[in-house]
Order: C-alpha cells, then sequence, then structure tokens
C-alpha cells in the first residue's frame, strides 16, 4: 500500500477523534452548560447533520481544485471548527463548532476514498479505502480513549484544543505525503446527478444509512450505558471504548480485506452479525463481562459494513464518482443523526438507556433486507445482460459489468 494512504489515515484519524469522543464525555458537557444528556446529545447529531449538508456542496466545489488542494482545505475547516468548540462559552456556540468542523468530515471521506481508490489496482480498492478509514478506527482505540481521559481529568475543552492540533498535523501530513494529483476530469454537476439515478447506488446509501446508523443508537449514549446501567466506574468508561475501537479496527480490515474477493456475501455477514449484536445488548448489559464482550463484537460488525458499502458506491458510479462518494459518507452520517435522535426520544420518553439498541437492530435488520433486494436485482441485471449477448452473438461481453454489479 502506497505511503500516501498514510496521510489520508492521518486526517481520518483527527476525524474520528472528533466524531466519537463526545459519546464518552456527554455527561462532562451536560453539566457545565446545565443541559440534559439528551440535549448534549445533540453534539453528535448536529454533527452528524453537518456531515449530510457539507458532503455534497464541498464535493462539487472540490471538483474545481485539484484533490490535493481540496483535501488540505478541508482540513483547514475541520481545524477551525474544533477550535471554537473548545472556547465556545455557551451551549450554542459549542454546537456550531461542530457544525463547522463536520462539513470538512463527508467531502475528505468521498475525496480521500477516490484518491485511496486510485493509487492501487482494480483488485486492491476496497483494501486501499479501508487502510484509510484503519486512521478512523485507531481513532476509537487511541484517540477517543485518550480524549475522553484527558476531558475527565483536565476539562472537555482541552479535549477539543487538542483535536484542533490534530487537524494541523493532517494538513502538514496532506501536504507532505500525498503526491502531486493531476486535475480531475471536469464532469458537470448534471453528470454527478447522474449518478443517482441508478437503483443500485440508491439501494448502497440506503444500506449505508440502516447499518452503520444502527450503531449510533448505542454508541452515542455509550457512557451512561456503562456506568449508570451497567454500574462500570467513570473512570472505566475509557477502556471500554478502547474495546470497542479494537473491535472496529478489526471489522474494519476484514470488511477490507474480503470486499476484494467478495463484497455481498460480506455485507450479509457483517449486517445479520450487527443486527444480532445490537438486539442482545440489553441482555447483555445485565453483566459487566457480557458487555466487555458485546462492545467490540458491535464495533466490528459495524465497522465491516463500511469498506463494502463505500465500494459498492464507487463501482457502481464509476463514471463520475466524487458527489456519490462524498453522498455515500454523508449517508453515513445521516444514519448516524437518526440513530442519536431516535435514541434521545426513546430515553427522554423514560425507558432504559439501553433500550436505543433495539431500535439500532431494527435499522440494521432493514438495511439486511435491503442487501437481498440488491443482490437479486444485480443478479436480475446480470441475466438480462447474459440474454442480450447471446441475442447478440456476442457473450460475455458484459462480464465485467455483471461482476461489478453482483459484487464478486
Amino acid at each position: 500500500m502506497p505511503l500516501a494512504l498514510l496521510a489520508l489515515a492521518i486526517g481520518a484519524f483527527g476525524i474520528g477523534t472528533t466524531e466519537f469522543v463526545t459519546s464518552g464525555l456527554l455527561p462532562e458537557v451536560a453539566e457545565e452548560f446545565h443541559v440534559s444528556v439528551p440535549t448534549a446529545g445533540w453534539l453528535t447529531t448536529g454533527y452528524a447533520l453537518g456531515v449530510v449538508v457539507g458532503a455534497p456542496i464541498l464535493a462539487i466545489l472540490g471538483s474545481r481544485v485539484s484533490r490535493k488542494k481540496m483535501l488540505i482545505s478541508l482540513m483547514g475547516l475541520f481545524t477551525a471548527g474544533n477550535a471554537l468548540s473548545a472556547v465556545a462559552p455557551v451551549f450554542g456556540l459549542m454546537l456550531a463548532g461542530r457544525i463547522v468542523a463536520s462539513l470538512a468530515h463527508g467531502a475528505f471521506f468521498g475525496i480521500g476514498a477516490i484518491v485511496a481508490a486510485g493509487l492501487v489496482a482494480p483488485q486492491k480498492k476496497a483494501g486501499a479505502i479501508s487502510m484509510m478509514f484503519t486512521g478512523l478506527t485507531v481513532s476509537n482505540i487511541v484517540g477517543v480513549p485518550f480524549g475522553t481521559l484527558l476531558g475527565q481529568s483536565a476539562g472537555w475543552r482541552v479535549t477539543f484544543g487538542v483535536i484542533a492540533g490534530l487537524g494541523l498535523l493532517a494538513m502538514l501530513g496532506i501536504a507532505t505525503l500525498v503526491p502531486r494529483l493531476p486535475h480531475p476530469e471536469r464532469v458537470p454537476v448534471s453528470g454527478e446527478l447522474a449518478a443517482f439515478r441508478n437503483p443500485q447506488v440508491l439501494l448502497a446509501m440506503a444500506m449505508t444509512v440502516l447499518g452503520f446508523g444502527g450503531v449510533f443508537t448505542l454508541s452515542t449514549y455509550m457512557a451512561p450505558v456503562l456506568t449508570d446501567v451497567v454500574g462500570y466506574a467513570p473512570s472505566s468508561v475509557t477502556w471500554l471504548l478502547v474495546l470497542f475501537g479494537f473491535g472496529m479496527f478489526g471489522g474494519n480490515l476484514i470488511g477490507g480485506r474480503f470486499a476484494d474477493r467478495a463484497l455481498m456475501p460480506m455485507l450479509f455477514t457483517a449486517l445479520g452479525g450487527l443486527t444480532l449484536a445490537l438486539a442482545l445488548l440489553p441482555l447483555a448489559a445485565e453483566n459487566k463481562v457480557t458487555t466487555a464482550i458485546a462492545l467490540p463484537l458491535i464495533g466490528g460488525f459495524g465497522f465491516a459494513t463500511v469498506p463494502p458499502l463505500q465500494k459498492r458506491v464507487l463501482d457502481q458510479a464509476a463514471a463520475a464518482p466524487t458527489l456519490a462518494s462524498a453522498g455515500n459518507i454523508g449517508a453515513f452520517n445521516l444514519g448516524n443523526a437518526i440513530a442519536a435522535w431516535l435514541g434521545g426520544l426513546i430515553i427522554s420518553a423514560g425507558f432504559a438507556y439501553t433500550t436505543p439498541a433495539w431500535a439500532g437492530a431494527a435499522m440494521t435488520a432493514g438495511a439486511l433486507v435491503l442487501a437481498v433486494v440488491s443482490a437479486a436485482l444485480a443478479r436480475r441485471t446480470a441475466a438480462a445482460d447474459r440474454a442480450a449477448g447471446a441475442a447478440s452473438g456476442a457473450p460475455g461481453t458484459s462480464d465485467a459489468r455483471q461482476a461489478v454489479a453482483v459484487g464478486r
């Protein structure tokens, strides 16, 4: 794998840290600003919605400059947003800082995924994408637990100040390690939007919203689940988040490796396992040991969906991938926002902190149904292509297209 992927992973590490660290600091933030925990959960929901809005807008604007310059600019926006969160005197300004930082998120991963896939041979694209996302998963092993520990001991403002510093480091890494890239061929906005007329692109994005989104019904309220329900001390939250992060790390690598071999079977396995793990979480939360086992399983199955879903979109929108790729990152965060909002709604209604996990299981089960529909549609399309090829006397001319559609 090219060294340039390390630079993308550094940026992903910073973004992953700021995205997930609020899960461990919600009680501290809520206490300082005198708001409820569900209200503080809007720091997650607002961030996710900012990604959804920022991803397509900045992806389109980014088509006018080189992808390397765009990646550096996005990390500058990310740095500014986190710096604002660090010094915010009121909750509203902190939320604004989160939204500013989030605007860079979708376009960074969307453009970064295209750059990563373009640096390797076609049969290694999912693996290259997973290497970039490794920075995101490692942030859950190192960045989020350390940020949580730092926030609990020195104050959450220090955590966001350090994250702003990570943004500056990422800018330097991209400027130094990512090679000078040719300016992408100009594709009109209408051409980028044409990708969304492909049913497989829309199905993949819907799977993204429901599939990975289900994880956030739990992860948004991880700290109160672990302390108030399971009975762990607040100091243990850091190391439990490390377990969750190790699961994400392993799931991301496995998902990338096997998605290059058998994309749809990998997706079926990940979504099925995630549905089961979330459904069993409320039962596992009755015991500290079973909770510690459940967390890495949820993280692992959740992130095992990321490389195959992103590659699926890139394959199906190959002619104009920029907007579709960034849009799918937005879809991840739309699912996160829906899940965080739904979890807060359930908790505010008086249910236990673990109850949202069942809502998450329902979301991922819906994604699994869509994956089955997508595979069936792909087989039908492949069969029609074979029939058309046989009728024209040129069988096999669409083999490559069929392989992409089926996801083999």
